[in-house]
């Protein structure tokens, strides 16, 4: 008894035998239709992820060299373009938010977004009015914290909406 193969399956059966490539894609499950894709990659997104990272990273410095134990901590001209540029991060939080709200996606990513550009001021303002150097180190630890939310929400792979 003869069978006949047709080309494609003959083409098919030579591919996989020929490149581990094609077998390896062909055991990927199939992409969904539906599926979230990241927004990590996108400019505005990318440079959220930057600054909010030099942000942490001047915070942890800060915690790690005492610097928040001085009395003048507030009065140097560190602090102050690091709340300018806290403020133009968390603006750029909120147009992230306005721009995955307008596309009607990513439903998560989108309300963090918004919640971490209004959390920025507030955690600013607990920094400046913490009455001692204890308080400070808190206040800055939340605030770093925060930074380090912006940074991962943004570059973990996204869900499906359930």
């Amino acid at each position: 008894m003869r069978f006949a193969m047709s080309c494609g399956v003959a083409l098919a059966v030579s591919l996989l035998l020929s490149d581990p490539n094609v077998a390896m894609a062909a055991a990927r499950p199939a992409a969904v239709a539906d599926a979230p894709v990241s927004v990590a990659g996108e400019p505005l997104f990318a440079d959220i992820v930057l600054r909010s990272g030099r942000l942490r990273g001047e915070v942890r410095a800060w915690m790690d060299a005492g610097a928040a134990d001085r009395a003048d901590f507030f009065a140097g001209p560190d602090y102050a373009g690091f709340k300018t540029r806290a403020a133009e991060l968390a603006a750029l939080d909120m147009q992230g938010h306005v721009i995955l709200r307008e596309r009607g996606t990513d439903g998560d990513l989108k309300c963090i977004l918004r919640g971490i550009s209004e959390d920025i001021p507030v955690k600013l303002g607990a920094v400046e009015a913490a009455a001692t150097a204890a308080e400070r180190r808190v206040a800055l630890d939340e605030l770093h914290y925060l930074l380090n939310d912006n940074v991962e929400v943004i570059t973990a792979p996204p869900q499906p909406e359930v």
